[in-house]
């Protein structure tokens, strides 16, 4: 099985080739862009459309960060690794919410716009047995932090999950208490909020 580590550390951009980093070495805070125009990613009303495979280059596209940046001692990693499903990002550490920390995850800057009237994703992965968390992040959110998040659950066999839209919830008081996919500019695929070993494989994320 090919293995290309992301990265392990405090917060780190995706490396664009195989790279190892140490788990308390420093890197730039992954800022997210804001007020870019996005081009609006075509959208089949027949059928699913898929956003990612981890294919072509997802490195490029995925980063990986950790509580660190907000003075948690969670540690983990994330790779790209073959499957019997194909390529896929696997997840890996042991979340801690010592010193207010709390969460490991990796995490996509989009380039598309999602259409408006998409009704969900639907996301094909495993794991142990955990629940993790897809978070969402709009435009003209008031903090990095602040997102929309929805659970879904894992066992040992892959699954297929829906997430409606309409079941992602504000982070915080002050947002709309409704998500706007078109308004959608970033991605996480997150182990939170718990003291737990996490073990996350996502082959493939799709808009429905």
């Amino acid at each position: 099985m090919e293995v290309l580590t992301l990265g392990e550390g405090r917060d780190v951009d995706l490396p664009r080739g195989p790279s190892k980093f140490g788990s308390k070495r420093r890197r730039e805070m992954w800022k997210w862009t804001w007020g870019l125009p996005l081009m609006v990613l075509p959208f089949n009303a027949l059928g699913d459309t898929v956003i990612e495979n981890f294919e072509n280059n997802p490195q490029a596209r995925w980063g990986y960060v950790q509580d660190g940046v907000m003075g948690g001692v969670s540690q983990g990693q994330a790779e790209l690794i073959d499957t019997d499903k194909g390529s896929a990002v696997h997840l890996t550490g042991a979340v801690s919410t010592d010193n207010n920390g709390g969460f490991i995850q990796v995490r996509q800057r989009l380039t598309d716009a999602w259409p408006a009237d998409a009704s969900g994703l639907r996301i094909t992965a495993k794991g142990n047995g955990e629940d993790y968390y897809v978070f969402l992040r709009t435009t003209g959110m008031a903090r990095r932090w602040h997102s929309y998040r929805l659970t879904f659950p894992t066992s040992d066999d892959w699954d297929t999950v829906d997430l409606p839209f309409v079941d992602f919830n504000p982070s915080h008081a002050g947002m709309p208490p409704k998500l706007d996919p078109g308004q959608v500019i970033g991605i996480g695929l997150v182990a939170y909020g718990k003291d737990f070993e996490a073990d996350l494989t996502v082959t493939k994320i799709e808009m429905y």
